[in-house]
């Protein structure tokens, strides 16, 4: 069977959602993290009223020339307006995010502006409508604040709330089903064999499905035998998951049994192994409704496949139209590196920036194994080295995947 290329498997994986999950409608302060189900409309304009965007005095520009005396008939402020309106000669005293009076088209500033009494003198004359916000200058009622598919954070949920919204139609969270696979496999402070590893996978991969929307499920351990790893599968799809990610056991190993027991339990097998590196064994798939991915064991294999295709998978079942959107940005390479061969290369590196103006420079980490994980907590970027890619210089342009953006 030969290699599927990375991007032919990214295709695959977004193309076998068959729609974004169901909505829900959540107070705004649930709200981040979420992604929109439907677009939101303003249901109120903003500002509602021509605001003062600076502390002065409303007046008319015409009349405000250097000089000029105008008589000061009363106040307004933010949330407390001048009721009446502005005839010839007057000036009103107002302060930032206040009404502007009826008859005045400018703001001058106090520091334009000496007090005598009752009347204020001008000492330079504003223009028409400066410092003057007009109503509706942000947003009106019924204009779209914020598109179906958007991905919820602190700035867009304060512009559903000034929108007038404290609900907001979301999508469901992805219920994710994690299940390493394993007989050397041990969780973290249990006691261990001679011959163990502690399973440290799935808490990769539940955080970053978490970072991703979805709510992350553990189903803990699956022995290398045909009944356990059955028994694993069963609980998790029983629990009713959108997706099922198995850790492990889906290589080519007597003891990799993960494909076999899913076609038992009714996998319809997408694509089995792509040209990549560090990630090879990559299985993909349904299991009736539910989105199966099985990721290799290897830490960094694991970890380095649930960014490329986990994590546009949760996204495309929440509804991001830029699920599978390249992940990638420019940079530089801060040293050689040798040529390629047929798998896409995803090499861990550190970034320099030695000059703020130009791009970041991406040096290659001394050592790329895949079961090396300090040394991926040491990275900062994945390198990404396409396939048959020629030998590289220090200087020459590249592509970088950046690890914080998924955490």
């Amino acid at each position: 069977m030969s290699l599927l290329p990375v991007g032919e498997a990214l295709r695959r994986v977004i193309a076998s959602v068959p729609g974004p999950l169901d909505g829900e409608r959540l107070p705004l302060h649930a709200c981040r993290g979420r992604t929109l189900a439907e677009d939101v409309q303003a249901q109120r304009t903003q500002p509602p009223f021509p605001a003062s965007a600076m502390d002065g005095y409303a007046v008319r520009a015409a009349e405000a020339s250097a000089g000029a005396r105008l008589a000061l008939i009363g106040e307004s402020a933010a949330g407390r307006r001048f009721e009446g309106g502005l005839d010839p000669g007057q000036a009103v005293r107002i302060f930032t995010g206040a009404p502007v009076p009826a008859g005045a088209d400018a703001i001058l500033i106090q520091e334009n502006a000496t007090r005598d009494g009752d009347v204020v003198v001008v000492r330079e004359q504003p223009a028409p409508g400066r410092f003057v916000r007009r109503a509706g200058l942000d947003f009106t009622v019924g204009d779209v604040l914020l598109p179906a598919g958007r991905r919820l954070d602190g700035i867009a949920l304060a512009l559903a709330a000034a929108g007038g919204h404290a609900t907001l139609p979301v999508r469901r969270r992805p219920r994710v089903g994690i299940l390493a696979t394993g007989d050397e496999l041990v969780r973290p402070g249990d006691a261990m064999g001679p011959d163990q590893i502690v399973a440290s996978n799935p808490y990769a991969v539940a955080a970053l499905a978490e970072a991703a929307g979805a709510q992350a499920i553990d189903f803990g351990i699956a022995p290398d035998d045909r009944a356990g790893l059955r028994a694993g599968i069963d609980e998790a799809l029983a629990a009713r998951i959108d997706v099922l990610v198995t850790l492990g056991g889906a290589s080519v190993g007597e003891h990799d049994l993960v494909r076999e027991v899913l076609g038992e339990a009714g996998l319809d097998l997408g694509f089995w192994r792509i040209a990549m590196r560090p990630g090879k064994p990559l299985v993909q798939g349904r299991i009736g409704n539910t989105a199966f991915l099985g990721l290799p064991g290897n830490p960094v294999s694991s970890i380095v496949c649930a960014i490329l295709f986990l994590v546009p998978l949760l996204r495309a079942l929440q509804g991001d139209p830029d699920a599978g959107a390249d992940p990638t940005e420019p940079a530089m390479l801060g040293a050689d590196v040798p040529g390629n061969d047929a798998r896409q290369d995803y090499p861990r590196v550190r970034l320099e920036h030695l000059d703020p103006a130009a791009f970041p420079r991406a040096v290659p980490l001394a050592a790329q194994d895949s079961s090396m994980l300090r040394l991926l907590a040491d990275a900062e970027a994945l390198l990404v080295r396409p396939p048959h890619a020629p030998p590289a210089s220090a200087g020459d342009a590249c592509r970088i995947i950046r690890l914080d953006r998924f955490t």
